[in-house]
């Protein structure tokens, strides 16, 4: 196009080129592109993987957004179309409660049919290579723990679509059950032990996080030796702060996202790559091992 032949007069690679045009970067075997090299950025966080030993990622929608999950805030976002139902409201109103219900009957065959993609297979090896010390993920989704990534080192900081939790005694239960339950009755389900309130596992607008997952999260940023955040713009706090717990020490801190992230311009930040998430991160990986 016009606009990438300027882009391309300007000095940009082919493929931050098509990452603002909106088209997957030239990506293959082994970390290089077509033309047998591998785009700066992308080479330089292979060589930080390769030099390290006790790597954090910071994982967002923009990792799933491949394997069929749509995000929240993007432009054909979840949010565009329904409005949050907030925690409070939830406890309080048995309409909304069924809102909610509705909201995640809806959401239910796109996450349930969804395959882990690029990005959950690459943090597989490394935690095989003994190279991740956490996997901490926005992503209620559940693909990390279907990749592989192992319940000790993955830290779900909004919590888990795949189960529902009792309100009142934090009673967990596979959540398709109780979808079905709802699709057929049109009532909120109850907890089968107490009565109380269920609610997938998930952390609403206006609900507190867990403190221990939180806090696992704070000691691997306290740990890690390089932090890398993927497929997020940064924009969620508490979880967004979690990876500039880390670059306070001093540690290494990459972002691979297409579009802005609120982290960009951050002197924190060591290396930003404008590109397909799945495509530079996959590719720095299988360079990064020598697979």
């Amino acid at each position: 196009s016009e606009i990438a032949g300027e882009l391309e007069a300007s000095g940009y690679t082919e493929d931050q080129v098509a990452a603002r045009e909106g088209r997957r970067p030239r990506r293959l075997v082994g970390g290089a592109c077509d033309t047998g090299t591998m785009i700066p950025e992308v080479a330089r966080l292979a060589n930080l993987i390769a030099e390290s030993h006790r790597i954090m990622l910071v994982t967002g929608a923009g990792i799933s957004t491949e394997s069929g999950i749509p995000d929240y805030r993007g432009p054909a976002g979840v949010w565009q179309t329904q409005r949050p139902v907030e925690f409070h409201d939830f406890v309080e109103s048995e309409d909304r409660r069924i809102e909610y219900w509705d909201q995640k009957l809806a959401a239910a065959p796109s996450i349930e049919a969804a395959a882990p993609g690029p990005v959950h297979r690459a943090a597989v090896a490394l935690e095989a290579a003994d190279k991740l010390e956490a996997v901490v993920t926005q992503n209620i989704d559940g693909l990390h723990s279907d990749a592989g990534t192992s319940r000790s080192i993955l830290i779900e900081v909004h919590g888990t679509a795949t189960e529902a939790s009792c309100l009142a005694c934090g009673e967990r239960s596979p959540i398709r059950r109780h979808l079905d339950a709802f699709a057929e009755t049109r009532v909120p389900p109850r907890c089968d032990a107490c009565g109380g309130l269920l609610k997938p596992a998930t952390i609403s607008f206006g609900q507190q996080l867990d403190p221990l997952t939180m806090a696992r999260a704070s000691q691997a940023a306290d740990r890690c030796d390089l932090v890398v955040a993927l497929g997020s713009t940064l924009s969620v706090y508490p979880a967004a702060e979690i990876p500039l717990r880390a670059a306070r020490r001093g540690v290494p801190y990459a972002i691979i996202n297409l579009g802005r992230t609120d982290h960009d311009g951050l002197a924190s930040v060591s290396l930003r790559i404008e590109a397909d998430v799945g495509a530079a991160f996959g590719a720095a990986v299988e360079d990064a091992l020598g697979s």
